[in-house]
């Protein structure tokens, strides 16, 4: 087994037995991603270098247009797939093991979490771990320190308010926030 055979049964939204060989292969993938980040963390980079690190920890090249203030932290990083003009401020926790997808125009801002993965709620079986993806539309912004949980998606045009805890999707172009996230207002979109 390797990390594509984990890739897909986590994107298949399956469970990872503890002590399992796919969670020995996510263990090993865990590791990688620890070097990696320790890379991009450890000194500066140019935002080029950023850009090269980045792509090699989620072994995809991302786009001119990509930019990250690191640090910057994951334990897997082979399931984060990035679209165009896209930002990462400093600070940022990425769970991706079920699955991050970011659209275009996306603005993260400090400290924030990223957590695909559950834990089993039975305590004889709390080891397994549960996968379910984090999916972010075009042109969202998400709030320093706001936390998304495994299994949201979040629509075109939304802002999820600083500190917010998103545990439900979010409806495009409205602001969330609170603990748990709830709807704050609509966005009037222009007409141009």
């Amino acid at each position: 087994m390797d990390i594509n055979d984990l890739l897909a049964h986590l994107n298949r939204g399956e469970v990872v037995e503890g002590g399992s060989e796919l969670h020995q292969v996510m263990i090993d993938a865990s590791q990688e991603a620890l070097k990696l980040t320790a890379e991009l963390n450890g000194k500066y980079h140019t935002p080029q270098e950023v850009r090269e690190l980045f792509s090699l920890l989620i072994g995809k090249p991302v786009d001119a247009t990509f930019a990250m203030f690191p640090p910057f932290y994951t334990d897997c990083g082979k399931n984060i797939c990035v679209g165009m003009n896209v930002f990462i401020n400093t600070g940022c926790h990425f769970q991706d093991q079920g699955g991050i997808v970011i659209g275009d125009g996306v603005l993260i801002g400090h400290n924030v979490m990223l957590a695909t993965l559950n834990h089993d709620i039975d305590p004889r079986k709390r080891s397994n771990m549960h996968p379910a993806p984090i999916v972010i539309g075009n042109n969202v912004w998400i709030g320093a320190n706001a936390t998304v949980v495994a299994g949201v998606t979040i629509g075109d045009g939304a802002v999820i308010a600083a500190g917010a805890v998103v545990t439900k999707d979010v409806p495009a172009n409205v602001i969330v926030g609170g603990v748990p996230a709830k709807i704050i207002k609509k966005i009037e979109t222009s007409q141009e």
